[in-house]
């Protein structure tokens, strides 16, 4: 899976396909909601912003135009 790594904790946030964030830092990992609210896993803390912004909805940006054939 692709994801980002929080600048500071280096800890990898994914998306989990079921409308999670999954967390993993070190040895540990953690499932959050976009919110940042913790579901599941032995990592109970996360970057609710970073959550938000991996599991959040993803909006078309107005700029971007796609040419359909």
């Amino acid at each position: 899976m692709l994801g980002i790594r929080h600048p500071f904790s280096r800890a990898l946030y994914e998306q989990d396909g079921h409308g999670n964030v999954r967390v993993t830092a070190g040895d540990r990992v953690g499932t959050f909601t976009p919110g940042g609210e913790w579901v599941d896993g032995e990592l109970f803390e996360a970057d609710p912003q970073l959550c938000n912004w991996v599991g959040g909805p993803k909006v078309a940006h107005h700029r971007i135009v796609v040419n359909h054939p």
